[in-house]
C-alpha cells in the first residue's frame, strides 16, 4: 500500500463504503480512493512512553515518500491525531478515513510534532494511481565488520559498500545491524541483521557516538526506553527499546 508498509488494510468494508465504490464504478468506470502518502504504525504503550505521550493513540508517521503528505510538510516522527476534523485513534481508522475521502480534496491534518500540535492542509491524491507506481524492492544485506555492541545489537557505521549491498544510494547514513543477541529485547521486537537505524530519540544518527549520546540523554531524562527508527528494505518502522 502506498499509504504505508507498516500497516495492514485487509479489513472488511462497511456497507456505506461498498455503496460508494459501486457509485464510483458506475460514474467513472473505476474506483477513486483518497491517498495521503505516508507510512504509519500504531502507537504501542512503550512507544508512547518513549515519546512522552499521555496515551497510546494516533497514527505515527514512520516515512513520507514523495506524495501529498510530503508536499504538505508532514514529517517522519509526526503523530497524526486528527484527520478532516475527526480524531484518529489508530492507523486502521486513519486508513479508512483517507480511503473514504474524495481525491483532490484539501483536508486538515493535525499532527503532534515535538510536543506541539500543528495543522497542515493536505490535498489528497488517488491511491489507485499511486499503487500502479509503487515498485519497492528489498535487498539482502551483506556481512559487515563489527564496530560496537549496544542494546543487544552489533552495529557498524554505514559505508558506501554497505549501502550498495543493502540497495541504498551512495552517501546513505545510519547504523547497520550486523549481528544481534537472540535473547535480547531488540530481537524479540523484530530487529534483525541488515536493519538500519537512522534515528534515535527522533534525531538522526550517523555514528555509534550519536546513538550512545541519545541513550545517555534518555537516561538523564528519566525515560525507560529510547525510540529508534529502523529501515529494512526501504520499509521504516519505529521501535522502542529499553535503556535500563
Amino acid at each position: 500500500s502506498p499509504n504505508g508498509g507498516s500497516i495492514g488494510i485487509g479489513f472488511s468494508m462497511a456497507s456505506n463504503v461498498v455503496s460508494r465504490v459501486v457509485d464510483q464504478l458506475r460514474q467513472f468506470g473505476e474506483t477513486r480512493r483518497g491517498w495521503l502518502g505516508v507510512r504509519i504504525q500504531d502507537v504501542t504503550p512503550d512507544v508512547a512512553e518513549a515519546m512522552g505521550l499521555a496515551a497510546a493513540k494516533g497514527a505515527l508517521v514512520s516515512d513520507v515518500p514523495d506524495g501529498p503528505a510530503k508536499d504538505a510538510g508532514i514529517l517522519p516522527g509526526d503523530l497524526i491525531t486528527s484527520f478532516d476534523g475527526a480524531e484518529v485513534s489508530d492507523t486502521r481508522e486513519l486508513v479508512r478515513r483517507v480511503a473514504e475521502a474524495d481525491v483532490g480534496r484539501a483536508v486538515r491534518v493535525v499532527v503532534l510534532r515535538e510536543g506541539k500540535s500543528e495543522t497542515l492542509l493536505v490535498t489528497l491524491g488517488r491511491r489507485e494511481a499511486a499503487e500502479a507506481e509503487d515498485t519497492g524492492d528489498s535487498a539482502t544485506p551483506p556481512a559487515a565488520p563489527v564496530e560496537k555492541e549496544l542494546l543487544g545489537l552489533t552495529l557498524s557505521e554505514m559505508t558506501d559498500d554497505l549501502a550498495s549491498g543493502l540497495g541504498l544510494p551512495a552517501g546513505s547514513t545510519g547504523l547497520v545491524v550486523t549481528g544481534i543477541d537472540e535473547t535480547s529485547e531488540a530481537y524479540g521486537k523484530g530487529l534483525r541483521s541488515g536493519d538500519v537505524i537512522t534515528e534515535a530519540g527522533q534525531q538522526a544518527v550517523a555514528t555509534v557516538g550519536d546513538l550512545e549520546a541519545r541513550i545517555s540523554e534518555a537516561k538523564d531524562a528519566g525515560r525507560k526506553s529510547l525510540l529508534l527508527l529502523i529501515r529494512r528494505g526501504g520499509d521504516p518502522r519505529f521501535v522502542a527499546l529499553s535503556v535500563e
